[in-house]
């Protein structure tokens, strides 16, 4: 397992390279509204786990388990708050997703990582850790109690424009989202593949006029602190 968060680590993909190119160059700005305060926030970490699956090129997504207190129900990257036992967010990102997934973190190597994305209020500064699922192990649901469902989504599937809209909560909130593996991906998660797909020249046009109201149930799960702090990212301008 690789866990140096380098950019241009040799033997990637070369599908890959877009990507690589655009963590030497990626700004904070470039993915959330608002910039990390002096001092930081409390440290959190996420994986953007890439592999070759059997479509082609794909990524990990999770979906939270429903009875959580915080994003319940919400399809996700892996992750979560670095522990004091961890050595950065790096390790953090790799601990999160073999507890969530059962991944087999010796089959990964972390190349790159994202500029730290502040989500005010909650006062979270999380660091997108960029991997290349380079020997893929199986993975599922581990805890119920805190993941629903795992799934690899082909980026071809992401990038489809069929599958991009944008979403309006009941809060005022209006982002990117897409539909795929019978979900809604939306909020924080869809507001950094949105911006990832279009950074790394994946995006393909797709019609931004489609907006469409949150089904009721997602907006139920969503209750609570997080619906303002999702506002933050950044969707299509």
């Amino acid at each position: 397992m690789s866990t140096s968060p380098r950019a241009g680590a040799d033997g990637l993909p070369p599908w890959l390279r877009p990507v690589v190119d655009l963590a030497l160059r990626a700004q904070p700005a470039d993915f959330a509204r608002a910039l990390p305060p002096d001092g930081g926030g409390r440290a959190s970490a996420v994986l953007l786990l890439f592999g070759d699956g059997p479509t082609g090129p794909d990524i990990l997504l999770i979906e939270r388990a429903h009875t959580l207190r915080s994003h319940a129900g919400q399809p996700a990257f892996p992750g979560g708050v670095v522990d004091p036992t961890d050595t950065g967010p790096v390790a953090a990102a790799l601990r999160e997703t073999v507890e969530e997934t059962g991944l087999d973190p010796t089959g990964v190597e972390v190349f790159a990582t994202l500029p730290d994305l502040y989500l005010p209020p909650s006062g979270y500064l999380v660091t997108p850790v960029l991997a290349w699922w380079r020997t893929p192990s199986p993975v599922a649901v581990v805890d119920p109690a805190e993941v629903a469902s795992v799934h690899r989504v082909p980026l071809s599937t992401l990038v489809d424009p069929a599958n991009r809209l944008r979403v309006r909560h009941p809060s005022g909130f209006v982002g990117p989202a897409f539909t795929v593996a019978g979900l809604i991906v939306w909020g924080f998660t869809g507001g950094i593949l949105d911006r990832l797909l279009a950074l790394a020249g994946w995006e393909r046009p797709w019609d931004r006029d489609r907006v469409e109201n949150l089904p009721a149930h997602l907006i139920e799960l969503s209750r609570g602190p997080q619906t303002t702090r999702d506002a933050n990212v950044r969707g299509p301008q």
